[in-house]
């Protein structure tokens, strides 16, 4: 009934600000995403962490630069593909994955190489890892 659910979470959300602590178990991550302040992580009945969401999404997230080319390219200087850069199948987008905790994010140098190579982009964007694709990454490592 998706009425009563959302009321259900509505109340959980109150009962939340009122500084109630709740303790939610769900496969549906992106519920956790949104409520929680803390993440526990359970493999195989082993609790294999607990954080607060926060230094979680920071500590083992990732980001995504990215930009949405000028011009389609039809592959990728080698000089660009030697640094995490990735051209998308129908050329018109380069993707830049990076470590949100490195000092030096690469950004700068990606930038400087592509007008080295007469590579013009019109849009960009970033995105950060969702807890799903953190979750899914720390089950995988424990395999």
């Amino acid at each position: 009934d998706v009425e009563l659910r959302r009321d259900m979470w509505e109340m959980v959300r109150k009962l939340r600000e009122s500084g109630v602590t709740i303790i939610l178990t769900t496969h549906y991550i992106e519920e956790a995403e949104e409520m929680a302040d803390r993440v526990g992580v359970i493999n195989k009945g082993e609790i294999i962490l607990v954080e607060e969401k926060h230094a979680l999404m920071q500590k083992l997230g990732r980001k995504q630069l990215t930009l949405h080319l000028q011009n389609r390219l039809q592959e990728l200087p080698q000089e660009l593909s030697d640094n995490a850069v990735e051209l998308t199948e129908d050329g018109h987008a380069l993707v830049y994955t990076f470590d949100t905790q490195q000092e030096h994010t690469g950004i700068a140098q990606l930038l400087r190489q592509l007008d080295r190579h007469g590579i013009d982009y019109k849009d960009l964007h970033s995105s950060q890892s969702s807890l799903e694709e953190i979750f899914v990454s720390l089950v995988r490592e424990r395999k």
